[in-house]
């Protein structure tokens, strides 16, 4: 299966031939699968080369001539070295633009940690008016980029992982998905935690809401789960452990409620190793969050 950032070029490239508002914005990574989109549209696919802060300005400047910037390196490179230039260029100019990362959190640990990212949501979750996408699939990948790139001149960010659940879901760019239904708590598994998430709490009486879509918050959302499963509330996210419990708080404030924020945790791994093991690490595997989901829900979740 390809990956999510596999499925970016050729849906963007097509997206520049369709709509002459598309432009693509690139600091030196990425640019070979832009190969053919350069060649067609010169003046619409720029790299600005590794300047990250230009990446960010030029892609400002393309938006207040009326394009529709797609901006994309690195989650490290986009959200945490411009910083200032997101804040300032698109939010307080009033500019729209879609920022595409990749390498988020540890997606590739060979980089070491100049190629993670795992606090970027929350970092973008300090402005304001930003739409945060979290695809879980390359399907829905391609279904968010549409929809990013569609939206008017709105502010947007899609996040885009090497990790991956086994089959895509009919996202809407909207609403969190109710994959399963339970009386004992609500698990919100965020993009490719899905999987995990739902083999972590068979056999568990919760239900599980499926995000691809975390900003804004679907707090209604979680309401309607809540006044059937309880208030106790679990989220697994891809990114820094507790970006959403204030969220999820203000979701749930006028009643009795816990939440469980669960994801990459603050202390520097600084081993290499795979994926595979810096998930263990961070107890997002199957089975730590079994552990964890089933020591704060307790007994009553149990099947």
């Amino acid at each position: 299966m390809d990956t999510m950032r596999d499925r970016f070029a050729p849906v963007v490239s097509r997206l520049l031939d369709e709509d002459p508002r598309v432009a693509v914005v690139l600091a030196e990574i990425g640019k070979d699968a832009f190969h053919d989109a350069i060649t067609r549209h010169p003046e619409r696919v720029i790299n600005v080369g590794i300047r990250e802060q230009l990446l960010v300005g030029a892609a400002a400047g393309m938006a207040l001539t009326g394009l529709r910037p797609v901006v994309h390196t690195f989650a490290s490179f986009l959200v945490e070295r411009p910083f200032e230039q997101v804040k300032l260029d698109f939010g307080h100019q009033g500019t729209g633009a879609v920022l595409v990362s990749a390498a988020a959190s540890f997606d590739w640990p060979a980089g070491g940690f100049t190629h993670m990212a795992p606090g970027d949501v929350a970092l973008m979750d300090t402005l304001d008016g930003w739409t945060v996408h979290v695809p879980g699939h390359p399907d829905e990948a391609e279904t968010l980029l549409r929809h990013a790139v569609a939206a008017g001149d709105d502010r947007v960010y899609v996040r885009l992982s090497v990790q991956s659940n086994r089959r895509a879901l009919p996202v809407d760019g909207e609403r969190f998905m109710t994959v399963r239904e339970g009386r004992a708590g609500v698990v919100i598994a965020v993009g490719p935690l899905l999987d995990a998430a739902l083999e972590a709490t068979q056999g568990m009486d919760v239900t599980v809401l499926y995000a691809t879509t975390v900003r804004p918050f679907d707090a209604a959302g979680l309401r309607r789960a809540a006044g059937a499963a309880g208030t106790d509330v679990v989220l697994v996210e891809p990114y820094l452990a507790g970006t959403s419990t204030a969220a999820a708080n203000d979701a749930l404030a006028d009643l009795p409620h816990r939440v469980l924020g669960h994801g990459v945790g603050r202390r520097e791994l600084r081993r290499y190793g795979t994926v595979e093991e810096h998930t263990a690490a961070h107890g997002l595997d199957a089975r730590s969050l079994r552990e964890r989901i089933g020591g704060f829900l307790g007994a009553r979740a149990a099947v």
